[in-house]
């Protein structure tokens, strides 16, 4: 199966290429759909001297590693580094929720070496068997006693370590100010649920994740982010159900409908925040004042992984300081390891969507276990998508 076509518009090439460079898509998706790929080749057989040389490494790890990941989320660069040193491509799949990620692991057959799931996860992975646990002496690069506990901690389940930590964030939501009008920027979760079915009706995306969906629609009645009380959630799904008809789409990557201007807002996470409002200042990221995420995603290696040996030497090349510290600057996500945040930029450490102030934080909520496995929460997030 090949996601190449014979032709490409420049419009469609230049949005591939805008995929490739922000990590949603791998080098192969990104060649493939263009046709680069199929030039690429027959140069290479034509003029011998075009095609890559094999890195010594390859034989002993395979030509491959598969990755499951999230939008935006890595440096293809460092994915082009880890392939000349040692011979093996980086596939990755990406997924804009734990939920999703989930069910496909239950599915099996994924073929996946590595993941990337978030802290509350962690838990129920281990309790349904679809997590093996790490060993530790094939990461000579990991070093715990480096990183902040509170990031660290979820990834070990009754004393065995299942999942090492990659990055922490917020969820919050980005506007883009320069279509406020007459509205003050807002600061809550009120406002950005409020100004959805008003102001902003028509421009507005949420996450296709119940977590963070559903979570946030309980914000706005003061209800904790990881409620699972069937009341409660029955007013959340009633400000869902009125909001429903005024949102341009339920998608978790967001990124290319707030570039183009489509959307004016969108729930989003602290590293995309980064991203865009690098790019384009006048898009800003607001963590509601009534509380929401705090979070922290990890590495894990699905039990039956076929290339465990190119999964290991993957983490632990993306675990180098130097190589995480141009992922952080990528992704503009913050870490928990302080030998990264130690050669790190001062204006990065320094910068308040990556490490926001304290009074901000203080409301946030670590996901909870539970929510993964709710039924309420499930059946309240498919009737949402299907109204």
């Amino acid at each position: 199966m090949t996601d190449r076509k014979d032709t490409i518009s420049r419009k469609d090439f230049l949005a591939e290429l805008e995929r490739y460079r922000k990590g949603s898509v791998t080098r192969r998706h990104f060649l493939g759909v263009t046709g680069l790929g199929l030039a690429t080749t027959v140069l290479g057989a034509a003029v011998p001297g075009l095609m890559p040389r094999r890195a010594h490494a390859e034989g002993s790890i395979g030509d491959r590693v598969v990755l499951a990941s999230w939008p935006n989320y890595h440096d293809p660069a460092n994915f082009e580094a880890f392939k000349a040193k040692t011979g093996a491509a980086v596939d990755m799949s990406v997924f804009g929720s734990n939920e999703e990620m989930l069910a496909k692991l239950q599915a099996g057959g994924t073929g996946w070496d590595v993941f990337v799931p978030t802290n509350y996860t962690i838990s129920t992975y281990v309790d349904l068997g679809l997590i093996e646990p790490i060993d530790l002496s094939k990461l000579p690069n990991y070093d715990p006693a480096s990183f902040d506990a509170r990031f660290a901690e979820p990834g070990t389940i009754n004393g065995t370590v299942y999942a090492v930590p990659r990055n922490w964030g917020t969820t919050g939501y980005v506007v883009n100010t320069s279509q406020l009008g007459a509205l003050a920027k807002p600061t809550s979760w009120k406002e950005f649920w409020d100004m959805t079915k008003a102001e902003f009706s028509g421009r507005t995306m949420v996450h296709d994740y119940q977590l963070t969906t559903i979570g946030n629609a309980l914000k706005y009645y003061g209800y904790s982010f990881n409620s699972v009380d069937p009341k409660e959630l029955t007013d959340a799904e009633k400000l869902l159900m009125e909001v429903k008809p005024h949102l341009f789409a339920i998608n978790s990557d967001y990124q290319p409908s707030m570039r183009s201007g489509d959307a004016w807002m969108s729930v989003a996470w602290t590293g995309d925040a980064k991203q865009l409002h690098r790019d384009m200042p006048e898009i800003e990221y607001v963590l509601g004042k009534e509380g929401g995420e705090l979070w922290s995603d990890f590495f894990a290696i699905p039990k039956g992984a076929p290339h465990r040996d190119a999964a290991y030497a993957l983490l632990d090349f993306l675990l180098t300081p130097e190589v995480n510290a141009k992922e952080v600057a990528f992704h503009g996500y913050p870490v928990a390891d302080k030998r990264v945040n130690a050669i790190l930029p001062a204006e990065m450490l320094n910068d308040p969507i990556m490490y926001p102030a304290a009074e901000l934080l203080d409301p946030l909520e670590f996901g909870a276990a539970v929510t993964l496995t709710d039924p309420g929460r499930a059946e309240l997030m498919a009737r949402f998508k299907a109204a």
